[in-house]
Order: structure tokens, then sequence, then C-alpha cells
């Protein structure tokens, strides 16, 4: 509700998202390295649990960014972790596991949608911003996507069709909403939920199912 300066966004910018990179790097590397010493895949299973409980707790006590610090933490191991510091059987429930977690918090998510649509306060009026929102979307994914193609195109080979593919590809479902639900009960909270509820369903129903045909034009 008050005014912000370009050195205040990057001190947040700083603590939350870096800070919380580097909390994550922390805490996954030592997770890491415990199960490195061990080999009992019930223990090491424990040990991935308290790393994210863990990991995001802390983070929210530093004020830094849970979610990435997390994400940064399960990058570090499920990259580092089946090639030193996993066995075979290890690796085979750990990841079971949390492709089961993945599963029952996306199905519990989408319920939670669907619950939201049935209260959803929507209003003709929006319609000018629903308009706006998926072209407005596309714009930014086409620059977020073509710039760095672009600027590593001089060191790496991309097969025709990387951009525009990678544009349309960008789906938007779970997470969009999430965070849009997550916004607190402000009179906004309306219009942005609407917004992105038109934009999740733009980009499952016409990017998701016309993705094929985009693909076999642009890369033959």
């Amino acid at each position: 509700g008050g005014g912000v300066d370009v050195i205040e966004i990057s001190e947040l910018f700083f603590i939350e998202a870096l800070g919380g990179a580097v909390l994550g790097l922390a805490t996954g590397y030592i997770a890491y390295r415990a199960m490195r010493a061990i080999d009992d895949y019930p223990i090491e299973l424990l040990i991935s649990l308290a790393l994210v409980a863990g990991t995001y707790t802390l983070a929210a006590k530093l004020q830094m960014s849970g979610p990435i610090a997390v994400v940064v933490a399960g990058v570090l191991i499920g990259n580092r972790g089946p090639q030193d510091a996993m066995s075979d059987q290890t690796e085979q429930y750990l990841f079971g596991f949390w492709t089961l977690i993945d599963e029952i918090l996306n199905s519990v998510l989408f319920l939670l949608i669907g619950l939201e649509v049935l209260v959803l306060r929507l209003d003709p009026s929006f319609s000018w911003l629903v308009a706006l929102a998926v072209p407005l979307v596309l714009c930014a994914r086409l620059l977020a996507v073509a710039i760095p193609v672009i600027a590593l195109s001089t060191n790496y080979t991309f097969i025709r069709g990387t951009i525009p593919v990678l544009t349309w590809g960008g789906l938007r479902g779970g997470i969009s909403i999430a965070l849009a639900l997550s916004i607190p009960e402000v009179a906004e909270k309306s219009v942005i939920l609407a917004a992105t509820y038109a934009l999740v369903l733009f980009t499952v129903v016409i990017q998701g199912l016309s993705l094929r045909a985009v693909v076999e034009r642009v890369v033959k």
C-alpha cells in the first residue's frame, strides 16, 4: 500500500529468491551427505521428508522463499543422489514415494480449484481483462523463451521451431491458480481469479489440444 523503490525491490529479491536458493543448496547438500553416509532406504526416505519440512520452515523463519529453497534442495538431491548417494533400491522407493505424493497433492489442489469455481464471483465487466490476459501472457512467454534461445544460439544449435513450440507449449495450470487463490481477501482478488481461470482454461484446452499440430507444422 505504500511507495516501493528499486532498492527495496532489489533487497526483497536478494533475500527472498537468492537467499532461498542458497538455503536450499545448503540444506540439500547436508541431506545429500547424510544419504551418502548410509544405505538404508527407510532412513533415507525420512531424511528427504525432514529436508522438505525443515527447509521450508527455516526459510519461513528467515523470511526467504520456501518454495525456491525446497526446489533447489530437491534438484540437488534428484540429480546427485542417484549417482553418488542412493542404491537402486533407495532410488526406487524414494522416487516412487515422492511421485505418489505429487499425484495426491495435485488431486487435492484440483479438487480445491473445483470447489472454488462454485463460489467464484464472476462479473461481466471482467471480460476485457480476460481478453487481455491471454495475449499478454503469450507475449511474455515469447520474450522469456526467445531472449535466452537467441543469446545461446551462438554456442548451441537449436532445432527449427524451438521458439514457437516452447512459446505455445507454456501451459498454465494448478500452480497459477494456487498462487491466485493464496492472495488475501482484497477487492482485486475476484478480478485476478477470473483472469487466471480464463488463462488456465485457454492454455489447457486451446494450447494443449493444438500443441501437436503446432509441433508438426513448425518442426517439419
